[in-house]
């Protein structure tokens, strides 16, 4: 087994989850990216490489490493995307046209988000800030 392969074991190892072939594939296809892709997207590039993983063999895979908080899960024209995560507290900044998406730190959404609730008197128990647009490779 090459490092690679490893290191992914032991990513969905420390997170819990039991080792599949399909979990590790889709852990490997994302890990590296910096866009999300879709369930179909995932589909399409493993059926071009001869993997036969089943469609809803990648849903199960994304629904599993999302759950253990290994994903991020991004809305994309309509469907939800998918990236390798850090584990820090994050917001991300997404471009429309290219799918790249670059991780925020939170401090500054932060500071929004309790000046936004103290003049609103509300209590805050979660938020999500994911910013569209434009990157500069695609404004370009």
């Amino acid at each position: 087994m090459d490092g690679a392969a490893d290191m992914e074991e032991k990513v969905l190892r420390d997170a819990g989850l039991r080792v599949t072939r399909q979990r590790t594939a889709v852990l490997e296809a994302l890990r590296e990216r910096t866009e999300a892709l879709s369930a179909q997207d995932l589909y399409m590039e493993f059926r071009a490489h001869g993997d036969p993983i089943g469609l809803s063999t990648v849903y199960r895979a994304l629904e599993s490493l999302e759950e253990a908080g290994l994903l991020d899960v991004i809305e994309r024209e309509g469907q939800q995307a998918y990236r390798f995560c850090s584990t820090s507290h994050h917001h991300h900044l997404i471009c429309t046209t290219c799918n790249e998406v670059e991780e925020l730190e939170a401090g500054l959404v932060e500071e929004w988000v309790a000046k936004v609730s103290a003049a609103h008197d509300f209590e805050v128990t979660g938020h999500r800030a994911d910013i569209y647009g434009l990157c500069q490779r695609c404004r370009g």
